[in-house]
């Protein structure tokens, strides 16, 4: 299959694989510039930071690559519009928002000169997306690991998405190979978002033992649960995941209100930063509904090499 060219404002990326934005920090600088270096779109995801740290992670980016840097930035998280702001002033190339929506964001963008991506899981809300001033839609199905917005799968979305809008279409959600990708362009994607393919790659941070929980993985390993933020989020199970489903999660406390809503049943901050650090009892690890489907820890460069293969042979 041919490799399309995927076009978000006046960015044309080599190839049209954008990384997801990946928080507790597990897509940070390192991982993002060595997607954009790859010729993909590398994304920083913000949740968690502060301002300085996001600055921080952005300048690191830009000394790595001079590709396509991006950040992910949670409507959900308090500090938005500060976030936002600050992305803009460090001149970032691109910006991703889901977890709600807010119309100011196109503003702030177009003023800047900087593209604004709306993360959506319905007709309804790209074609809002679109009207306010999106340069293109991530269209999520439900396969996607993190926080979920809807219970349909991608498949089934792309279509709908794709009549309503004449935006870009990004898809994303339960892709990890270049079959994955040849089947959502065939349904009307102009490109991809690829998440959990690349935590299991050489240049993401996280520590080893999270590695080894995507590896490990079967299929029903993969579980949905409540979340905090008051949309359901995809993970793997282990003790913490268990004690989630059976109501026995430690409450949250000293709560710093990172959220501008939680309902407080357990610290959502804390359990993605403990897996993270390679806790993996003691938090949340989030993967999408195939992680079983990836065998491997590959280089960025290699993943890149393989998804493209891939994609080329792809024989319907």
């Amino acid at each position: 299959m041919e490799i399309t060219q995927l076009k978000i404002g006046e960015l044309m990326p080599r190839f049209p694989i954008i990384q997801g934005g990946m928080a507790l920090r597990v897509s940070t600088a390192p991982l993002a510039a060595a997607v954009a270096e790859a010729g993909g779109i590398g994304i920083i995801a913000v949740t968690g930071m502060d301002q300085e740290e996001m600055r921080m992670e952005i300048r690191e980016a830009r000394k790595l690559t001079d590709g396509i840097i991006g950040v992910n930035i949670m409507f959900a998280v308090r500090e938005f519009a500060q976030l936002v702001r600050a992305a803009i002033e460090e001149k970032i190339d691109v910006i991703f928002s889901g977890a709600g929506f807010s119309r100011d964001i196109f503003g702030w963008g177009k003023e800047a000169g900087i593209p604004v991506v709306s993360i959506v899981s319905s007709a309804r809300l790209a074609k809002i997306a679109e009207k306010y001033g999106a340069a293109a839609i991530v269209a999520e199905g439900t396969e996607a690991g993190g926080h979920l917005g809807t219970d349909q799968p991608l498949f089934d979305i792309i279509p709908a998405i794709r009549s309503a809008v004449k935006i870009p279409l990004i898809a994303a959600g339960g892709i990890v190979d270049g079959t994955g990708i040849a089947r959502a362009m065939k349904l009307g994607a102009d490109g991809v978002q690829m998440a959990t393919r690349f935590v299991l790659s050489r240049e993401c941070s996280v520590a080893d033992a999270f590695k080894q929980m995507y590896l490990k993985a079967t299929a029903d390993d993969v579980v949905v649960i409540p979340s905090p933020v008051g949309m359901p989020g995809r993970a793997l199970k282990n003790n913490f995941v268990n004690n989630v489903i059976n109501g026995l999660a430690e409450k949250a406390r000293n709560c710093t209100a990172c959220l501008k809503s939680c309902s407080g049943q357990y610290c959502i901050i804390n359990a993605l930063e403990n897996s993270r650090l390679g806790k993996v009892q003691e938090g949340l690890v989030f993967a999408g509904k195939n992680v079983h489907m990836i065998k491997d820890i590959l280089p960025v460069k290699d993943i890149f090499n393989r998804l493209l293969r891939e994609l080329k042979e792809f024989k319907e």
